[in-house]
């Protein structure tokens, strides 16, 4: 509960956020989108990936990108196997694995200055309690944390800059428009606002980083 009380003025912020960006036109926000792979498909989460606690053999993606609500967030790109990605990391007993697609965007989508490095996928094995979150830091270092808990960066990029609004008046990446390397797929569903995903990551970032600073101070 203390956890959530100290998420909550962090949510206010952000919904605050929200309702100015809504007013203010063709705007959306430059962010790292969380996915998780259902039957198959890429579904766009709902959940902070701090709060999301996936079962061994689950795969779940991370797409940087821009998009004003959830129709306009590419989904990630590449294998999306666990099979294929954990092939070399065997199963352990008290542990499970967590296949990671990590999509870092598009040139477009990228900040002034930088460039997006290359797909990648990787196999984390962790602790059978441990969240998206622990299985992320855990093989995608360095991560990096705006005052709010929010996740800015993975494998340190970008450099600079989290969650910022940005225009949207260039042609938008959208999740239609990509192809699924596995030859199934979707996009995220239609209506689902990007701020839902932003409140959820930044509550459940909130409540990571307070759980993980209680463990280290007991």
């Amino acid at each position: 509960m203390t956890a959530v009380r100290r998420a909550a003025p962090v949510i206010v912020a952000a919904l605050l956020l929200l309702a100015c960006a809504g007013r203010a036109g063709a705007t959306g926000y430059r962010y790292w989108s969380f996915w998780e792979r259902t039957g198959g498909h890429w579904t766009y989460a709902t959940q902070g990936p701090a709060s999301v606690r996936p079962d061994d053999g689950a795969v779940q993606g991370f797409r940087f990108t821009v998009g004003a609500d959830a129709a306009d967030a590419g989904r990630p790109r590449g294998t999306a196997d666990f099979d294929t990605i954990c092939a070399d990391t065997p199963a352990k007993s008290g542990a499970k694995r967590v296949a990671l697609v990590l999509d870092f965007g598009t040139p477009a989508d990228a900040p002034s200055g930088e460039t997006p490095p290359g797909g990648r996928t990787v196999c984390a094995r962790v602790p059978s309690d441990a969240s998206t979150a622990d299985a992320l830091a855990a093989v995608a270092g360095p991560l990096r944390y705006d005052t709010n808990a929010l996740l800015c960066a993975i494998a340190g990029y970008p450099h600079k800059g989290c969650g910022e609004q940005v225009s949207t008046d260039h042609e938008p990446t959208t999740a239609t428009a990509e192809p699924d390397s596995s030859g199934s797929g979707s996009g995220p569903s239609l209506g689902l606002p990007i701020g839902a995903g932003v409140v959820a990551l930044l509550a459940g970032a909130a409540i990571w980083q307070s759980r993980r600073r209680r463990d280290a101070s007991g």
